[in-house]
């Protein structure tokens, strides 16, 4: 079967990074046309927007893209495209798999857990009141009328929604996920000890949808306690389902426990097989151009989407290979030398040659 992505390369090194993995994915035999997208902060001057209306309808129509890492600023500036294409598209669900490879530098060999996280609710759902404006000054006198609570008049405030709809969905992606692909345990990740309305009406809602799912083990975990497990015994967890914030959190977390955010995956995906894959890593800009920077992630998002698409016995063949690549330690970027300054580490472009070389037996 033929397919037609989109693939939006974002800027910094989002582009060398997305160029190899095209080449790795087309490597492995499975017809893909790709359909070139554009997004982020090199877009402003051209289309006068982060995201412009071609790519959104590229998606739409296509149903599947992949993206290159893209720039958010810090604290001021444009808003996270990523956030926006997710909200726009309603892509509920962020799959962020953490696996060990043998090779990759870590701390633990036997990690092995997937976080799904809630896309488009929580703090990120971008309702923010500026401190010093007319609205948040209204709102603070609102809360205090409402509930006798005194917020100091210079604060900023972000409002924290939370609805049964979206804990409902998502709860219910990540028992479909487990089933589908043989996991034994889902835990619901929360803080319902102390936002008891917010949190507390996700844990309420995973423990309903779980009695659907009696063939999965379910348990809950409070987020800190979670975290201290993570880093103390990681082999405990299998498939973890947070509210946006905490998945955020914990999706670096993860990444930690295997290695780094260059070797971590990512999946954003909606109703209707809608999906945008990308690596969870940022765009790097002070090495653009230099071929230097890790494929691994963005290559390992293209195995999700094979995977997505139906394409398991090339999803198969693509991870064997990277895995294969990343355990003889020989053609890697130099993140993966044991020592960064490595002579013999190699560039983007020729990490992405020895992957292709694998899945051809040389």
């Amino acid at each position: 079967m033929a397919y037609t992505i989109t693939m939006i390369p974002g800027d910094g090194t989002g582009p060398e990074l997305s160029d190899a993995t095209m080449r790795v994915i087309d490597a492995t035999g499975v017809k893909i046309s790709w359909d070139i997208q554009h997004a982020g902060s090199d877009c402003l001057a051209k289309y006068g927007t982060t995201i412009p209306d071609a790519t959104i309808e590229s998606i739409k129509r296509n149903k599947v893209a992949i993206k290159g890492p893209i720039t958010t600023p810090v604290g001021g500036g444009f808003r996270s495209v990523n956030v926006a294409i997710r909200k726009i598209l309603d892509l509920y669900t962020c799959l962020r798999p953490c696996k060990s490879y043998a090779g990759v530098r870590s701390k633990y060999t036997n990690v092995d857990l997937v976080i799904v996280r809630e896309n488009t609710e929580d703090l990120y759902a971008g309702i923010e009141f500026e401190h010093g404006k007319p609205e948040t000054a209204k709102l603070i006198k609102s809360i205090h009328e409402l509930t006798g609570s005194t917020i100091r008049p210079d604060s900023g405030i972000s409002i924290k929604p939370i609805s049964v709809f979206g804990s409902e969905r998502i709860v219910r992606f990540a028992f479909e996920y487990a089933r589908a692909n043989k996991r034994k345990k889902v835990w619901a990740v929360h803080k319902a000890n102390i936002q008891k309305f917010s949190d507390g009406l996700f844990l309420e809602t995973a423990r309903r949808v779980a009695k659907d799912y009696s063939d999965i083990e379910f348990d809950d975990r409070i987020v800190d306690n979670l975290c201290m497990q993570l880093v103390t015994r990681p082999e405990e967890s299998d498939v973890l389902v947070l509210p946006n914030l905490y998945g955020d959190i914990l999706s670096d977390l993860g990444a930690g426990l295997v290695g780094g955010l260059g070797v971590a995956p990512g999946a954003n995906i909606g109703y209707n097989g809608m999906a945008v894959f990308e690596a969870i890593h940022g765009s790097a800009p002070k090495y653009t151009g230099q071929n230097k920077v890790n494929p691994t992630a963005l290559i390992l998002s293209g195995v999700l989407m094979l995977r997505h698409l139906g394409e398991s016995e090339a999803a198969a063949r693509l991870e064997k290979a990277v895995a294969s690549v990343l355990q003889e330690g020989k053609a890697v970027t130099y993140d993966m030398k044991p020592r960064r300054d490595d002579p013999t580490a190699v560039g983007t472009s020729q990490m992405a040659d020895a992957i292709i070389a694998k899945m051809k037996g040389k």
